[in-house]
């Protein structure tokens, strides 16, 4: 199965603040996909639509800066080193990291060695995971370091969500409900807030069984931090036949909560 297309950020270019070419540029560097190392300049012209013009200014200026490389002339271009260090930047800098890894591999202990447990941050109508802990032997799923996964049909976004505002949980709905045509799938988004809502409210935490791939159980709840800051969300799951709905909610749901409410303790600053 293919990773589903995921919506990002959309600029506004008649904010006298946004600055289009930034925007541009790192329109390129979200143009790979899960499993691609090469891509053209037409490719990222198809993706991004952009004018070829512009495609090949600022692979040509990425270039430059180390963000992507290009083999030789007039050949494919791929990720370069600036990018990872970038990636790592952000997640040495993260306050959390050492105590997520932790809590992460206490929800997965035990007999299961197929269950793996994440915490992500939303970006857009989308989660990325920031930690993730699985077994070596597990059978390969989703739960890898910089996945992505949607907003309203996952386990984790239903957790973010319900660790937002009311406000902003009906804004981002709007959002994405607004970027589709389809009745169907806004039926869905919405569908995907309301159960949210009512598994928060019967059980403190999310669930996801096949909503968003019919071969994926999760559950997830949300890390607010106690003296504010950052929301961010942890869950555990993986395919549904080694992970069924029972045991997610007898066996894990419990460390999931207490992890939860660990991370949310510790302001972030003291960290």
């Amino acid at each position: 199965m293919t990773d589903p297309v995921l919506p990002e950020y959309d600029g506004d270019e008649s904010d006298p603040k946004f600055v289009t070419a930034l925007s541009r540029g790192l329109s390129l560097l979200r143009s790979f996909r899960r499993n691609e190392v090469y891509l053209t300049n037409q490719i990222f012209a198809a993706r991004t639509g952009l004018p070829k013009p512009t495609v090949t200014r600022l692979t040509y200026t990425l270039c430059k800066l180390g963000y992507l490389v290009q083999d030789q002339p007039g050949g494919d271009y791929r990720l370069g080193a600036g990018v990872m260090t970038l990636g790592y930047g952000v997640l040495a800098a993260m306050p959390l990291r050492e105590r997520v890894e932790i809590e992460l591999a206490a929800i997965c202990e035990g007999d299961n060695a197929n269950v793996a447990a994440a915490l992500g941050e939303r970006y857009g109508q989308s989660m990325v995971y920031l930690v993730t802990h699985r077994s070596p032997d597990s059978v390969a799923m989703t739960f890898h370091l910089g996945a992505r996964v949607p907003l309203f049909h996952s386990s984790i976004g239903r957790a973010l969500l319900m660790g937002l505002p009311k406000t902003e949980q009906d804004s981002l709905l709007d959002e994405a409900c607004r970027a589709t045509t389809d009745h169907a799938a806004r039926a869905r988004l919405a569908l995907g807030l309301e159960r949210a809502r009512s598994d928060f409210a019967a059980h403190g935490y999310c669930t996801s069984f096949g909503d968003w791939r019919k071969e994926i159980n999760g559950i997830a709840a949300p890390v607010v931090p106690v003296q504010g800051g950052r929301v961010y969300a942890v869950n555990v799951g993986g395919f549904a036949f080694l992970n069924p709905q029972d045991q997610l909610m007898d066996t894990y749901a419990p460390r999931l909560l207490r992890a939860a409410q660990s991370l949310a303790l510790r302001p972030e600053a003291d960290d």
